[in-house]
């Protein structure tokens, strides 16, 4: 019974993993021409452009994640002030979907 109860414990903890994986993946960039080209996401200039002009200043990093089947274009910027900002974009679309400072 005792081996049930570790092999039920294990299927489950790697079963969450194996949700998480899902729930939030990092896009390679080798991927992100092929994505363009059909459509999925805007181009990453584009993108980067419309947080821009949400948020003026520098660009520090960027990440492109899948949530939960959404492409969402994470941007960091630091403004004229030195603070940091957090931008997530609907890579899609552009949408803003978050807009804010980086405590």
């Amino acid at each position: 019974m005792y081996k049930q109860l570790v092999s039920l414990s294990c299927a489950a903890i790697l079963g969450m993993g194996s949700a998480a994986v899902l729930a939030d993946d990092d896009v390679r960039m080798d991927e992100v021409p092929g994505l363009v080209q059909q459509g999925t996401i805007q181009s990453l200039e584009s993108l980067n452009e419309k947080a821009l002009s949400v948020q003026p200043g520098t660009i520090t990093d960027t990440d492109l994640d899948k949530h939960y089947g959404r492409y969402v274009y994470e941007v960091e910027i630091r403004d004229a002030q030195g603070q940091e900002w957090d931008l997530d974009l609907d890579a899609s679309n552009g949408d803003v979907l978050e807009h804010r400072r980086d405590d």
